[in-house]
């Protein structure tokens, strides 16, 4: 890059531990945020503005008013328009820098999926809401040798731990199965505070231009913040380990694909997500006709909402559906069936 380019970036250039040629690093680096939710849109602003020369936002949602009060790169706007969160985080991110490459990504990592999603890139950032994506992301990431950082905020607290396989502990070297459900604290349930996420997103962003530029190294263990005392603790973690069924045992069953549609409750949504396993495409237009005539129906370029029966219906071009109005999976696959027909 020519020096002008070069001058956005002139106060990180004269921090001497990063320098121009960690500056130069981070350019050429390539990040995947999967989710791009609250942590994951303020880890994308920070990676945005620092230069990192390609990134890829994937998330499955679409933006709602009540995400606005902690998802940094979301308006009101963006609401009214129904975007897909990784559409509007990415027509940010490019009006913030032009310079570097961002691709959106609009689905539900999941087994199928996931390997090709991080394939090609050098980090993977943590911006997902649920453990159940998270144990995925391990399970491919320790496959593929792709360093990830596992970034977390629910209520007042949050955690941060920077995993790169075989060298570091991985998250099931930490938690070797899923935490039941209904026991872990969620931003549905709990409640959470805008300043929290920002803190333990910023410090995951940290974890990552360090790693990136090569300017540091990367924090040991896993970093936990309080917002309400302002404490942050760092706990020692020992690993890998050796009886780690993931990258101890070389053991991923978070990667196997399960035949026939899946399904997963938005904690705390009244809301249940269908999904059907491959690759499916719908013509939005078309579904939109055939639906016109049992319910109110709106179709934008990314998705399609319908109110069917008692039920808000949004519908992907991937063939994915969050159906609201109901938690309870079954009903929601029937619905999917019956007005969707896959």
């Amino acid at each position: 890059m020519s020096e002008r380019d070069l001058s956005r970036y002139s106060r990180q250039l004269l921090f001497p531990t990063l320098g121009e040629a960690g500056q130069r690093r981070l350019l050429d680096a390539r990040v995947a945020v999967i989710g791009c939710g609250a942590t994951g849109s303020v880890i994308a602003n920070h990676l945005a503005r620092a230069g990192i020369g390609y990134l890829r936002v994937v998330d499955r949602d679409f933006v709602e008013l009540h995400n606005l009060h902690r998802q940094m790169l979301f308006d009101e706007d963006d609401v009214a328009e129904s975007l897909p969160k990784a559409v509007a985080a990415a027509r940010k991110l490019r009006r913030i820098n032009s310079q570097i490459v961002v691709e959106d990504v609009v689905t539900d990592v999941n087994p199928g999926n996931v390997l090709d999603l991080i394939r090609d890139v050098d980090l993977v950032m943590d911006g997902t809401d649920n453990m159940e994506t998270r144990y995925v992301l391990n399970d491919a990431c320790v496959q593929l040798g792709k360093p990830w950082v596992y970034t977390g905020a629910v209520a007042s607290y949050g955690m941060v731990m920077t995993i790169i396989p075989h060298e570091t502990a991985c998250l099931r070297c930490v938690m070797p199965t899923p935490p039941a459900p209904g026991t872990l604290a969620t931003c549905d349930t709990a409640g959470v505070l805008g300043p929290a996420v920002a803190v333990v997103a910023s410090i995951a962003a940290g974890e990552a231009l360090k790693y990136l530029s090569g300017m540091a190294e990367i924090t040991r263990g896993m970093l936990h913040f309080e917002l309400l005392d302002n404490r942050l603790d760092r706990f020692d973690i020992e690993g890998p380990r050796p009886d780690c069924p993931t990258c101890g045992q070389g053991e991923y069953t978070f990667l196997q694909v399960e035949a026939g549609t899946r399904s997963v409750v938005l904690c705390g949504r009244d809301a249940v997500q269908i999904s059907s396993p491959g690759d499916s495409s719908l013509d939005l237009d078309h579904l939109a006709q055939a639906l016109s005539s049992v319910g109110q129906v709106r179709v934008t370029p990314y998705l399609l909402r319908a109110t069917l029966e008692s039920y808000e219906f949004t519908i992907f071009p991937d063939g994915r559906a969050i159906i609201k109005g109901t938690n309870d999976p079954a009903l929601a696959r029937a619905l999917y069936a019956r007005y969707i027909g896959h």
